[in-house]
């Protein structure tokens, strides 16, 4: 059956399209890693991208854990230098994202969550960019041969990275939704947080139009989090690998394996320039989620600015 398969693949050729989606998209709905039963309509079956997650979490929490207890741990208290990066980058987010955009008073209050989605975000993001499943699975085409409804052979399967699923961005934007809410709700209380979304002073005439545009702007916001960051995710990663899907298309298309060496050493150079441009977007990116999700929490306490 094997040799079956592999026949039928080499009769259709190389196909770009689906070794790209098979890189970037989640594991199928009907071969998750882990069934689990549907509850309230909505599938909890573990997925690749769930499993992303859970690694991203853990390693976080365990790094940032240790660094800390360590560095508590210490009678004179000498940070080490990851401990000194992660002070300076409390510090940063602290002083140059949250203060600015919240004020003094609530700064406190809400760093402990924007810097978290920050850590989270940059983490799944870097994870991304580290090809650790594609060694994996060359290891198991030529090595392990592991079965194909084993674990590990379909946790070989789909992007690595999570933050590249709508699902995701979508779920951290939510947070950001209900954020923003409970943030101009401590500030001003649950009715006058509502009531600030139309500015004072404004004519009453003008309120069955300026309260729609209000309500709607309340959906953009978390909707603009949701695809920028997953965009800019996925893109990258689509330019890399149609960027090399070209040393197979004109290998096959020229009958040439000569052909296929000769372009990839341009395909190989602007891959790197783009993975170069990936890792500087993966920081960009978390970044920008953060300081827009202040901004948008900022205006919501300080409403009448």
């Amino acid at each position: 059956m094997q040799h079956e398969a592999a026949a039928e693949q080499a009769a259709e050729g190389f196909n770009a399209g689906k070794v790209i989606i098979e890189h970037v998209s989640n594991s199928p709905i009907d071969h998750p890693l882990i069934h689990l039963p549907t509850i309230f309509g909505v599938d909890m079956s573990v997925t690749k991208h769930v499993l992303m997650l859970w690694i991203v979490a853990a390693i976080i929490f365990v790094v940032v854990t240790a660094a800390v207890r360590s560095y508590l741990a210490q009678d004179r208290r000498i940070p080490s230098r990851f401990m000194s990066g992660l002070e300076f980058l409390v510090e940063f987010l602290r002083d140059t994202v949250v203060r600015p955009s919240l004020g003094d008073k609530w700064t406190n209050a809400w760093t402990p969550l924007l810097l978290t989605f920050f850590v989270f975000i940059l983490g799944a993001n870097a994870i991304g960019l580290i090809p650790l499943f594609d060694v994996l699975s060359l290891l198991n085409h030529t090595v392990i041969h592991a079965s194909e409804e084993s674990f590990f052979a379909r946790a070989l399967h789909g992007g690595v990275t999570a933050t590249g699923n709508y699902n995701v961005t979508a779920a951290l934007a939510t947070i950001s939704f209900f954020a923003i809410i409970v943030a101009g709700s401590m500030a001003h209380g649950f009715v006058k947080h509502w009531k600030n979304l139309v500015p004072s002073g404004v004519p009453k005439a003008i309120y069955p139009l300026l309260i729609p545009i209000e309500i709607i702007g309340m959906f953009v916001r978390p909707f603009a989090l949701t695809m920028r960051l997953a965009a800019n995710m996925t893109g990258g990663h689509i330019a890399i690998l149609a960027i090399i899907s070209f040393v197979f298309l004109f290998a096959e298309m020229t009958g040439s394996a000569m052909v296929g060496v000769g372009i990839g050493v341009p395909s190989l150079v602007m891959a790197s320039l783009i993975s170069v441009l990936e890792v500087i977007v993966a920081l960009v990116q978390a970044y920008v989620f953060t300081l827009l999700t202040a901004v948008f929490v900022g205006m919501a306490i300080h409403a009448h600015h």
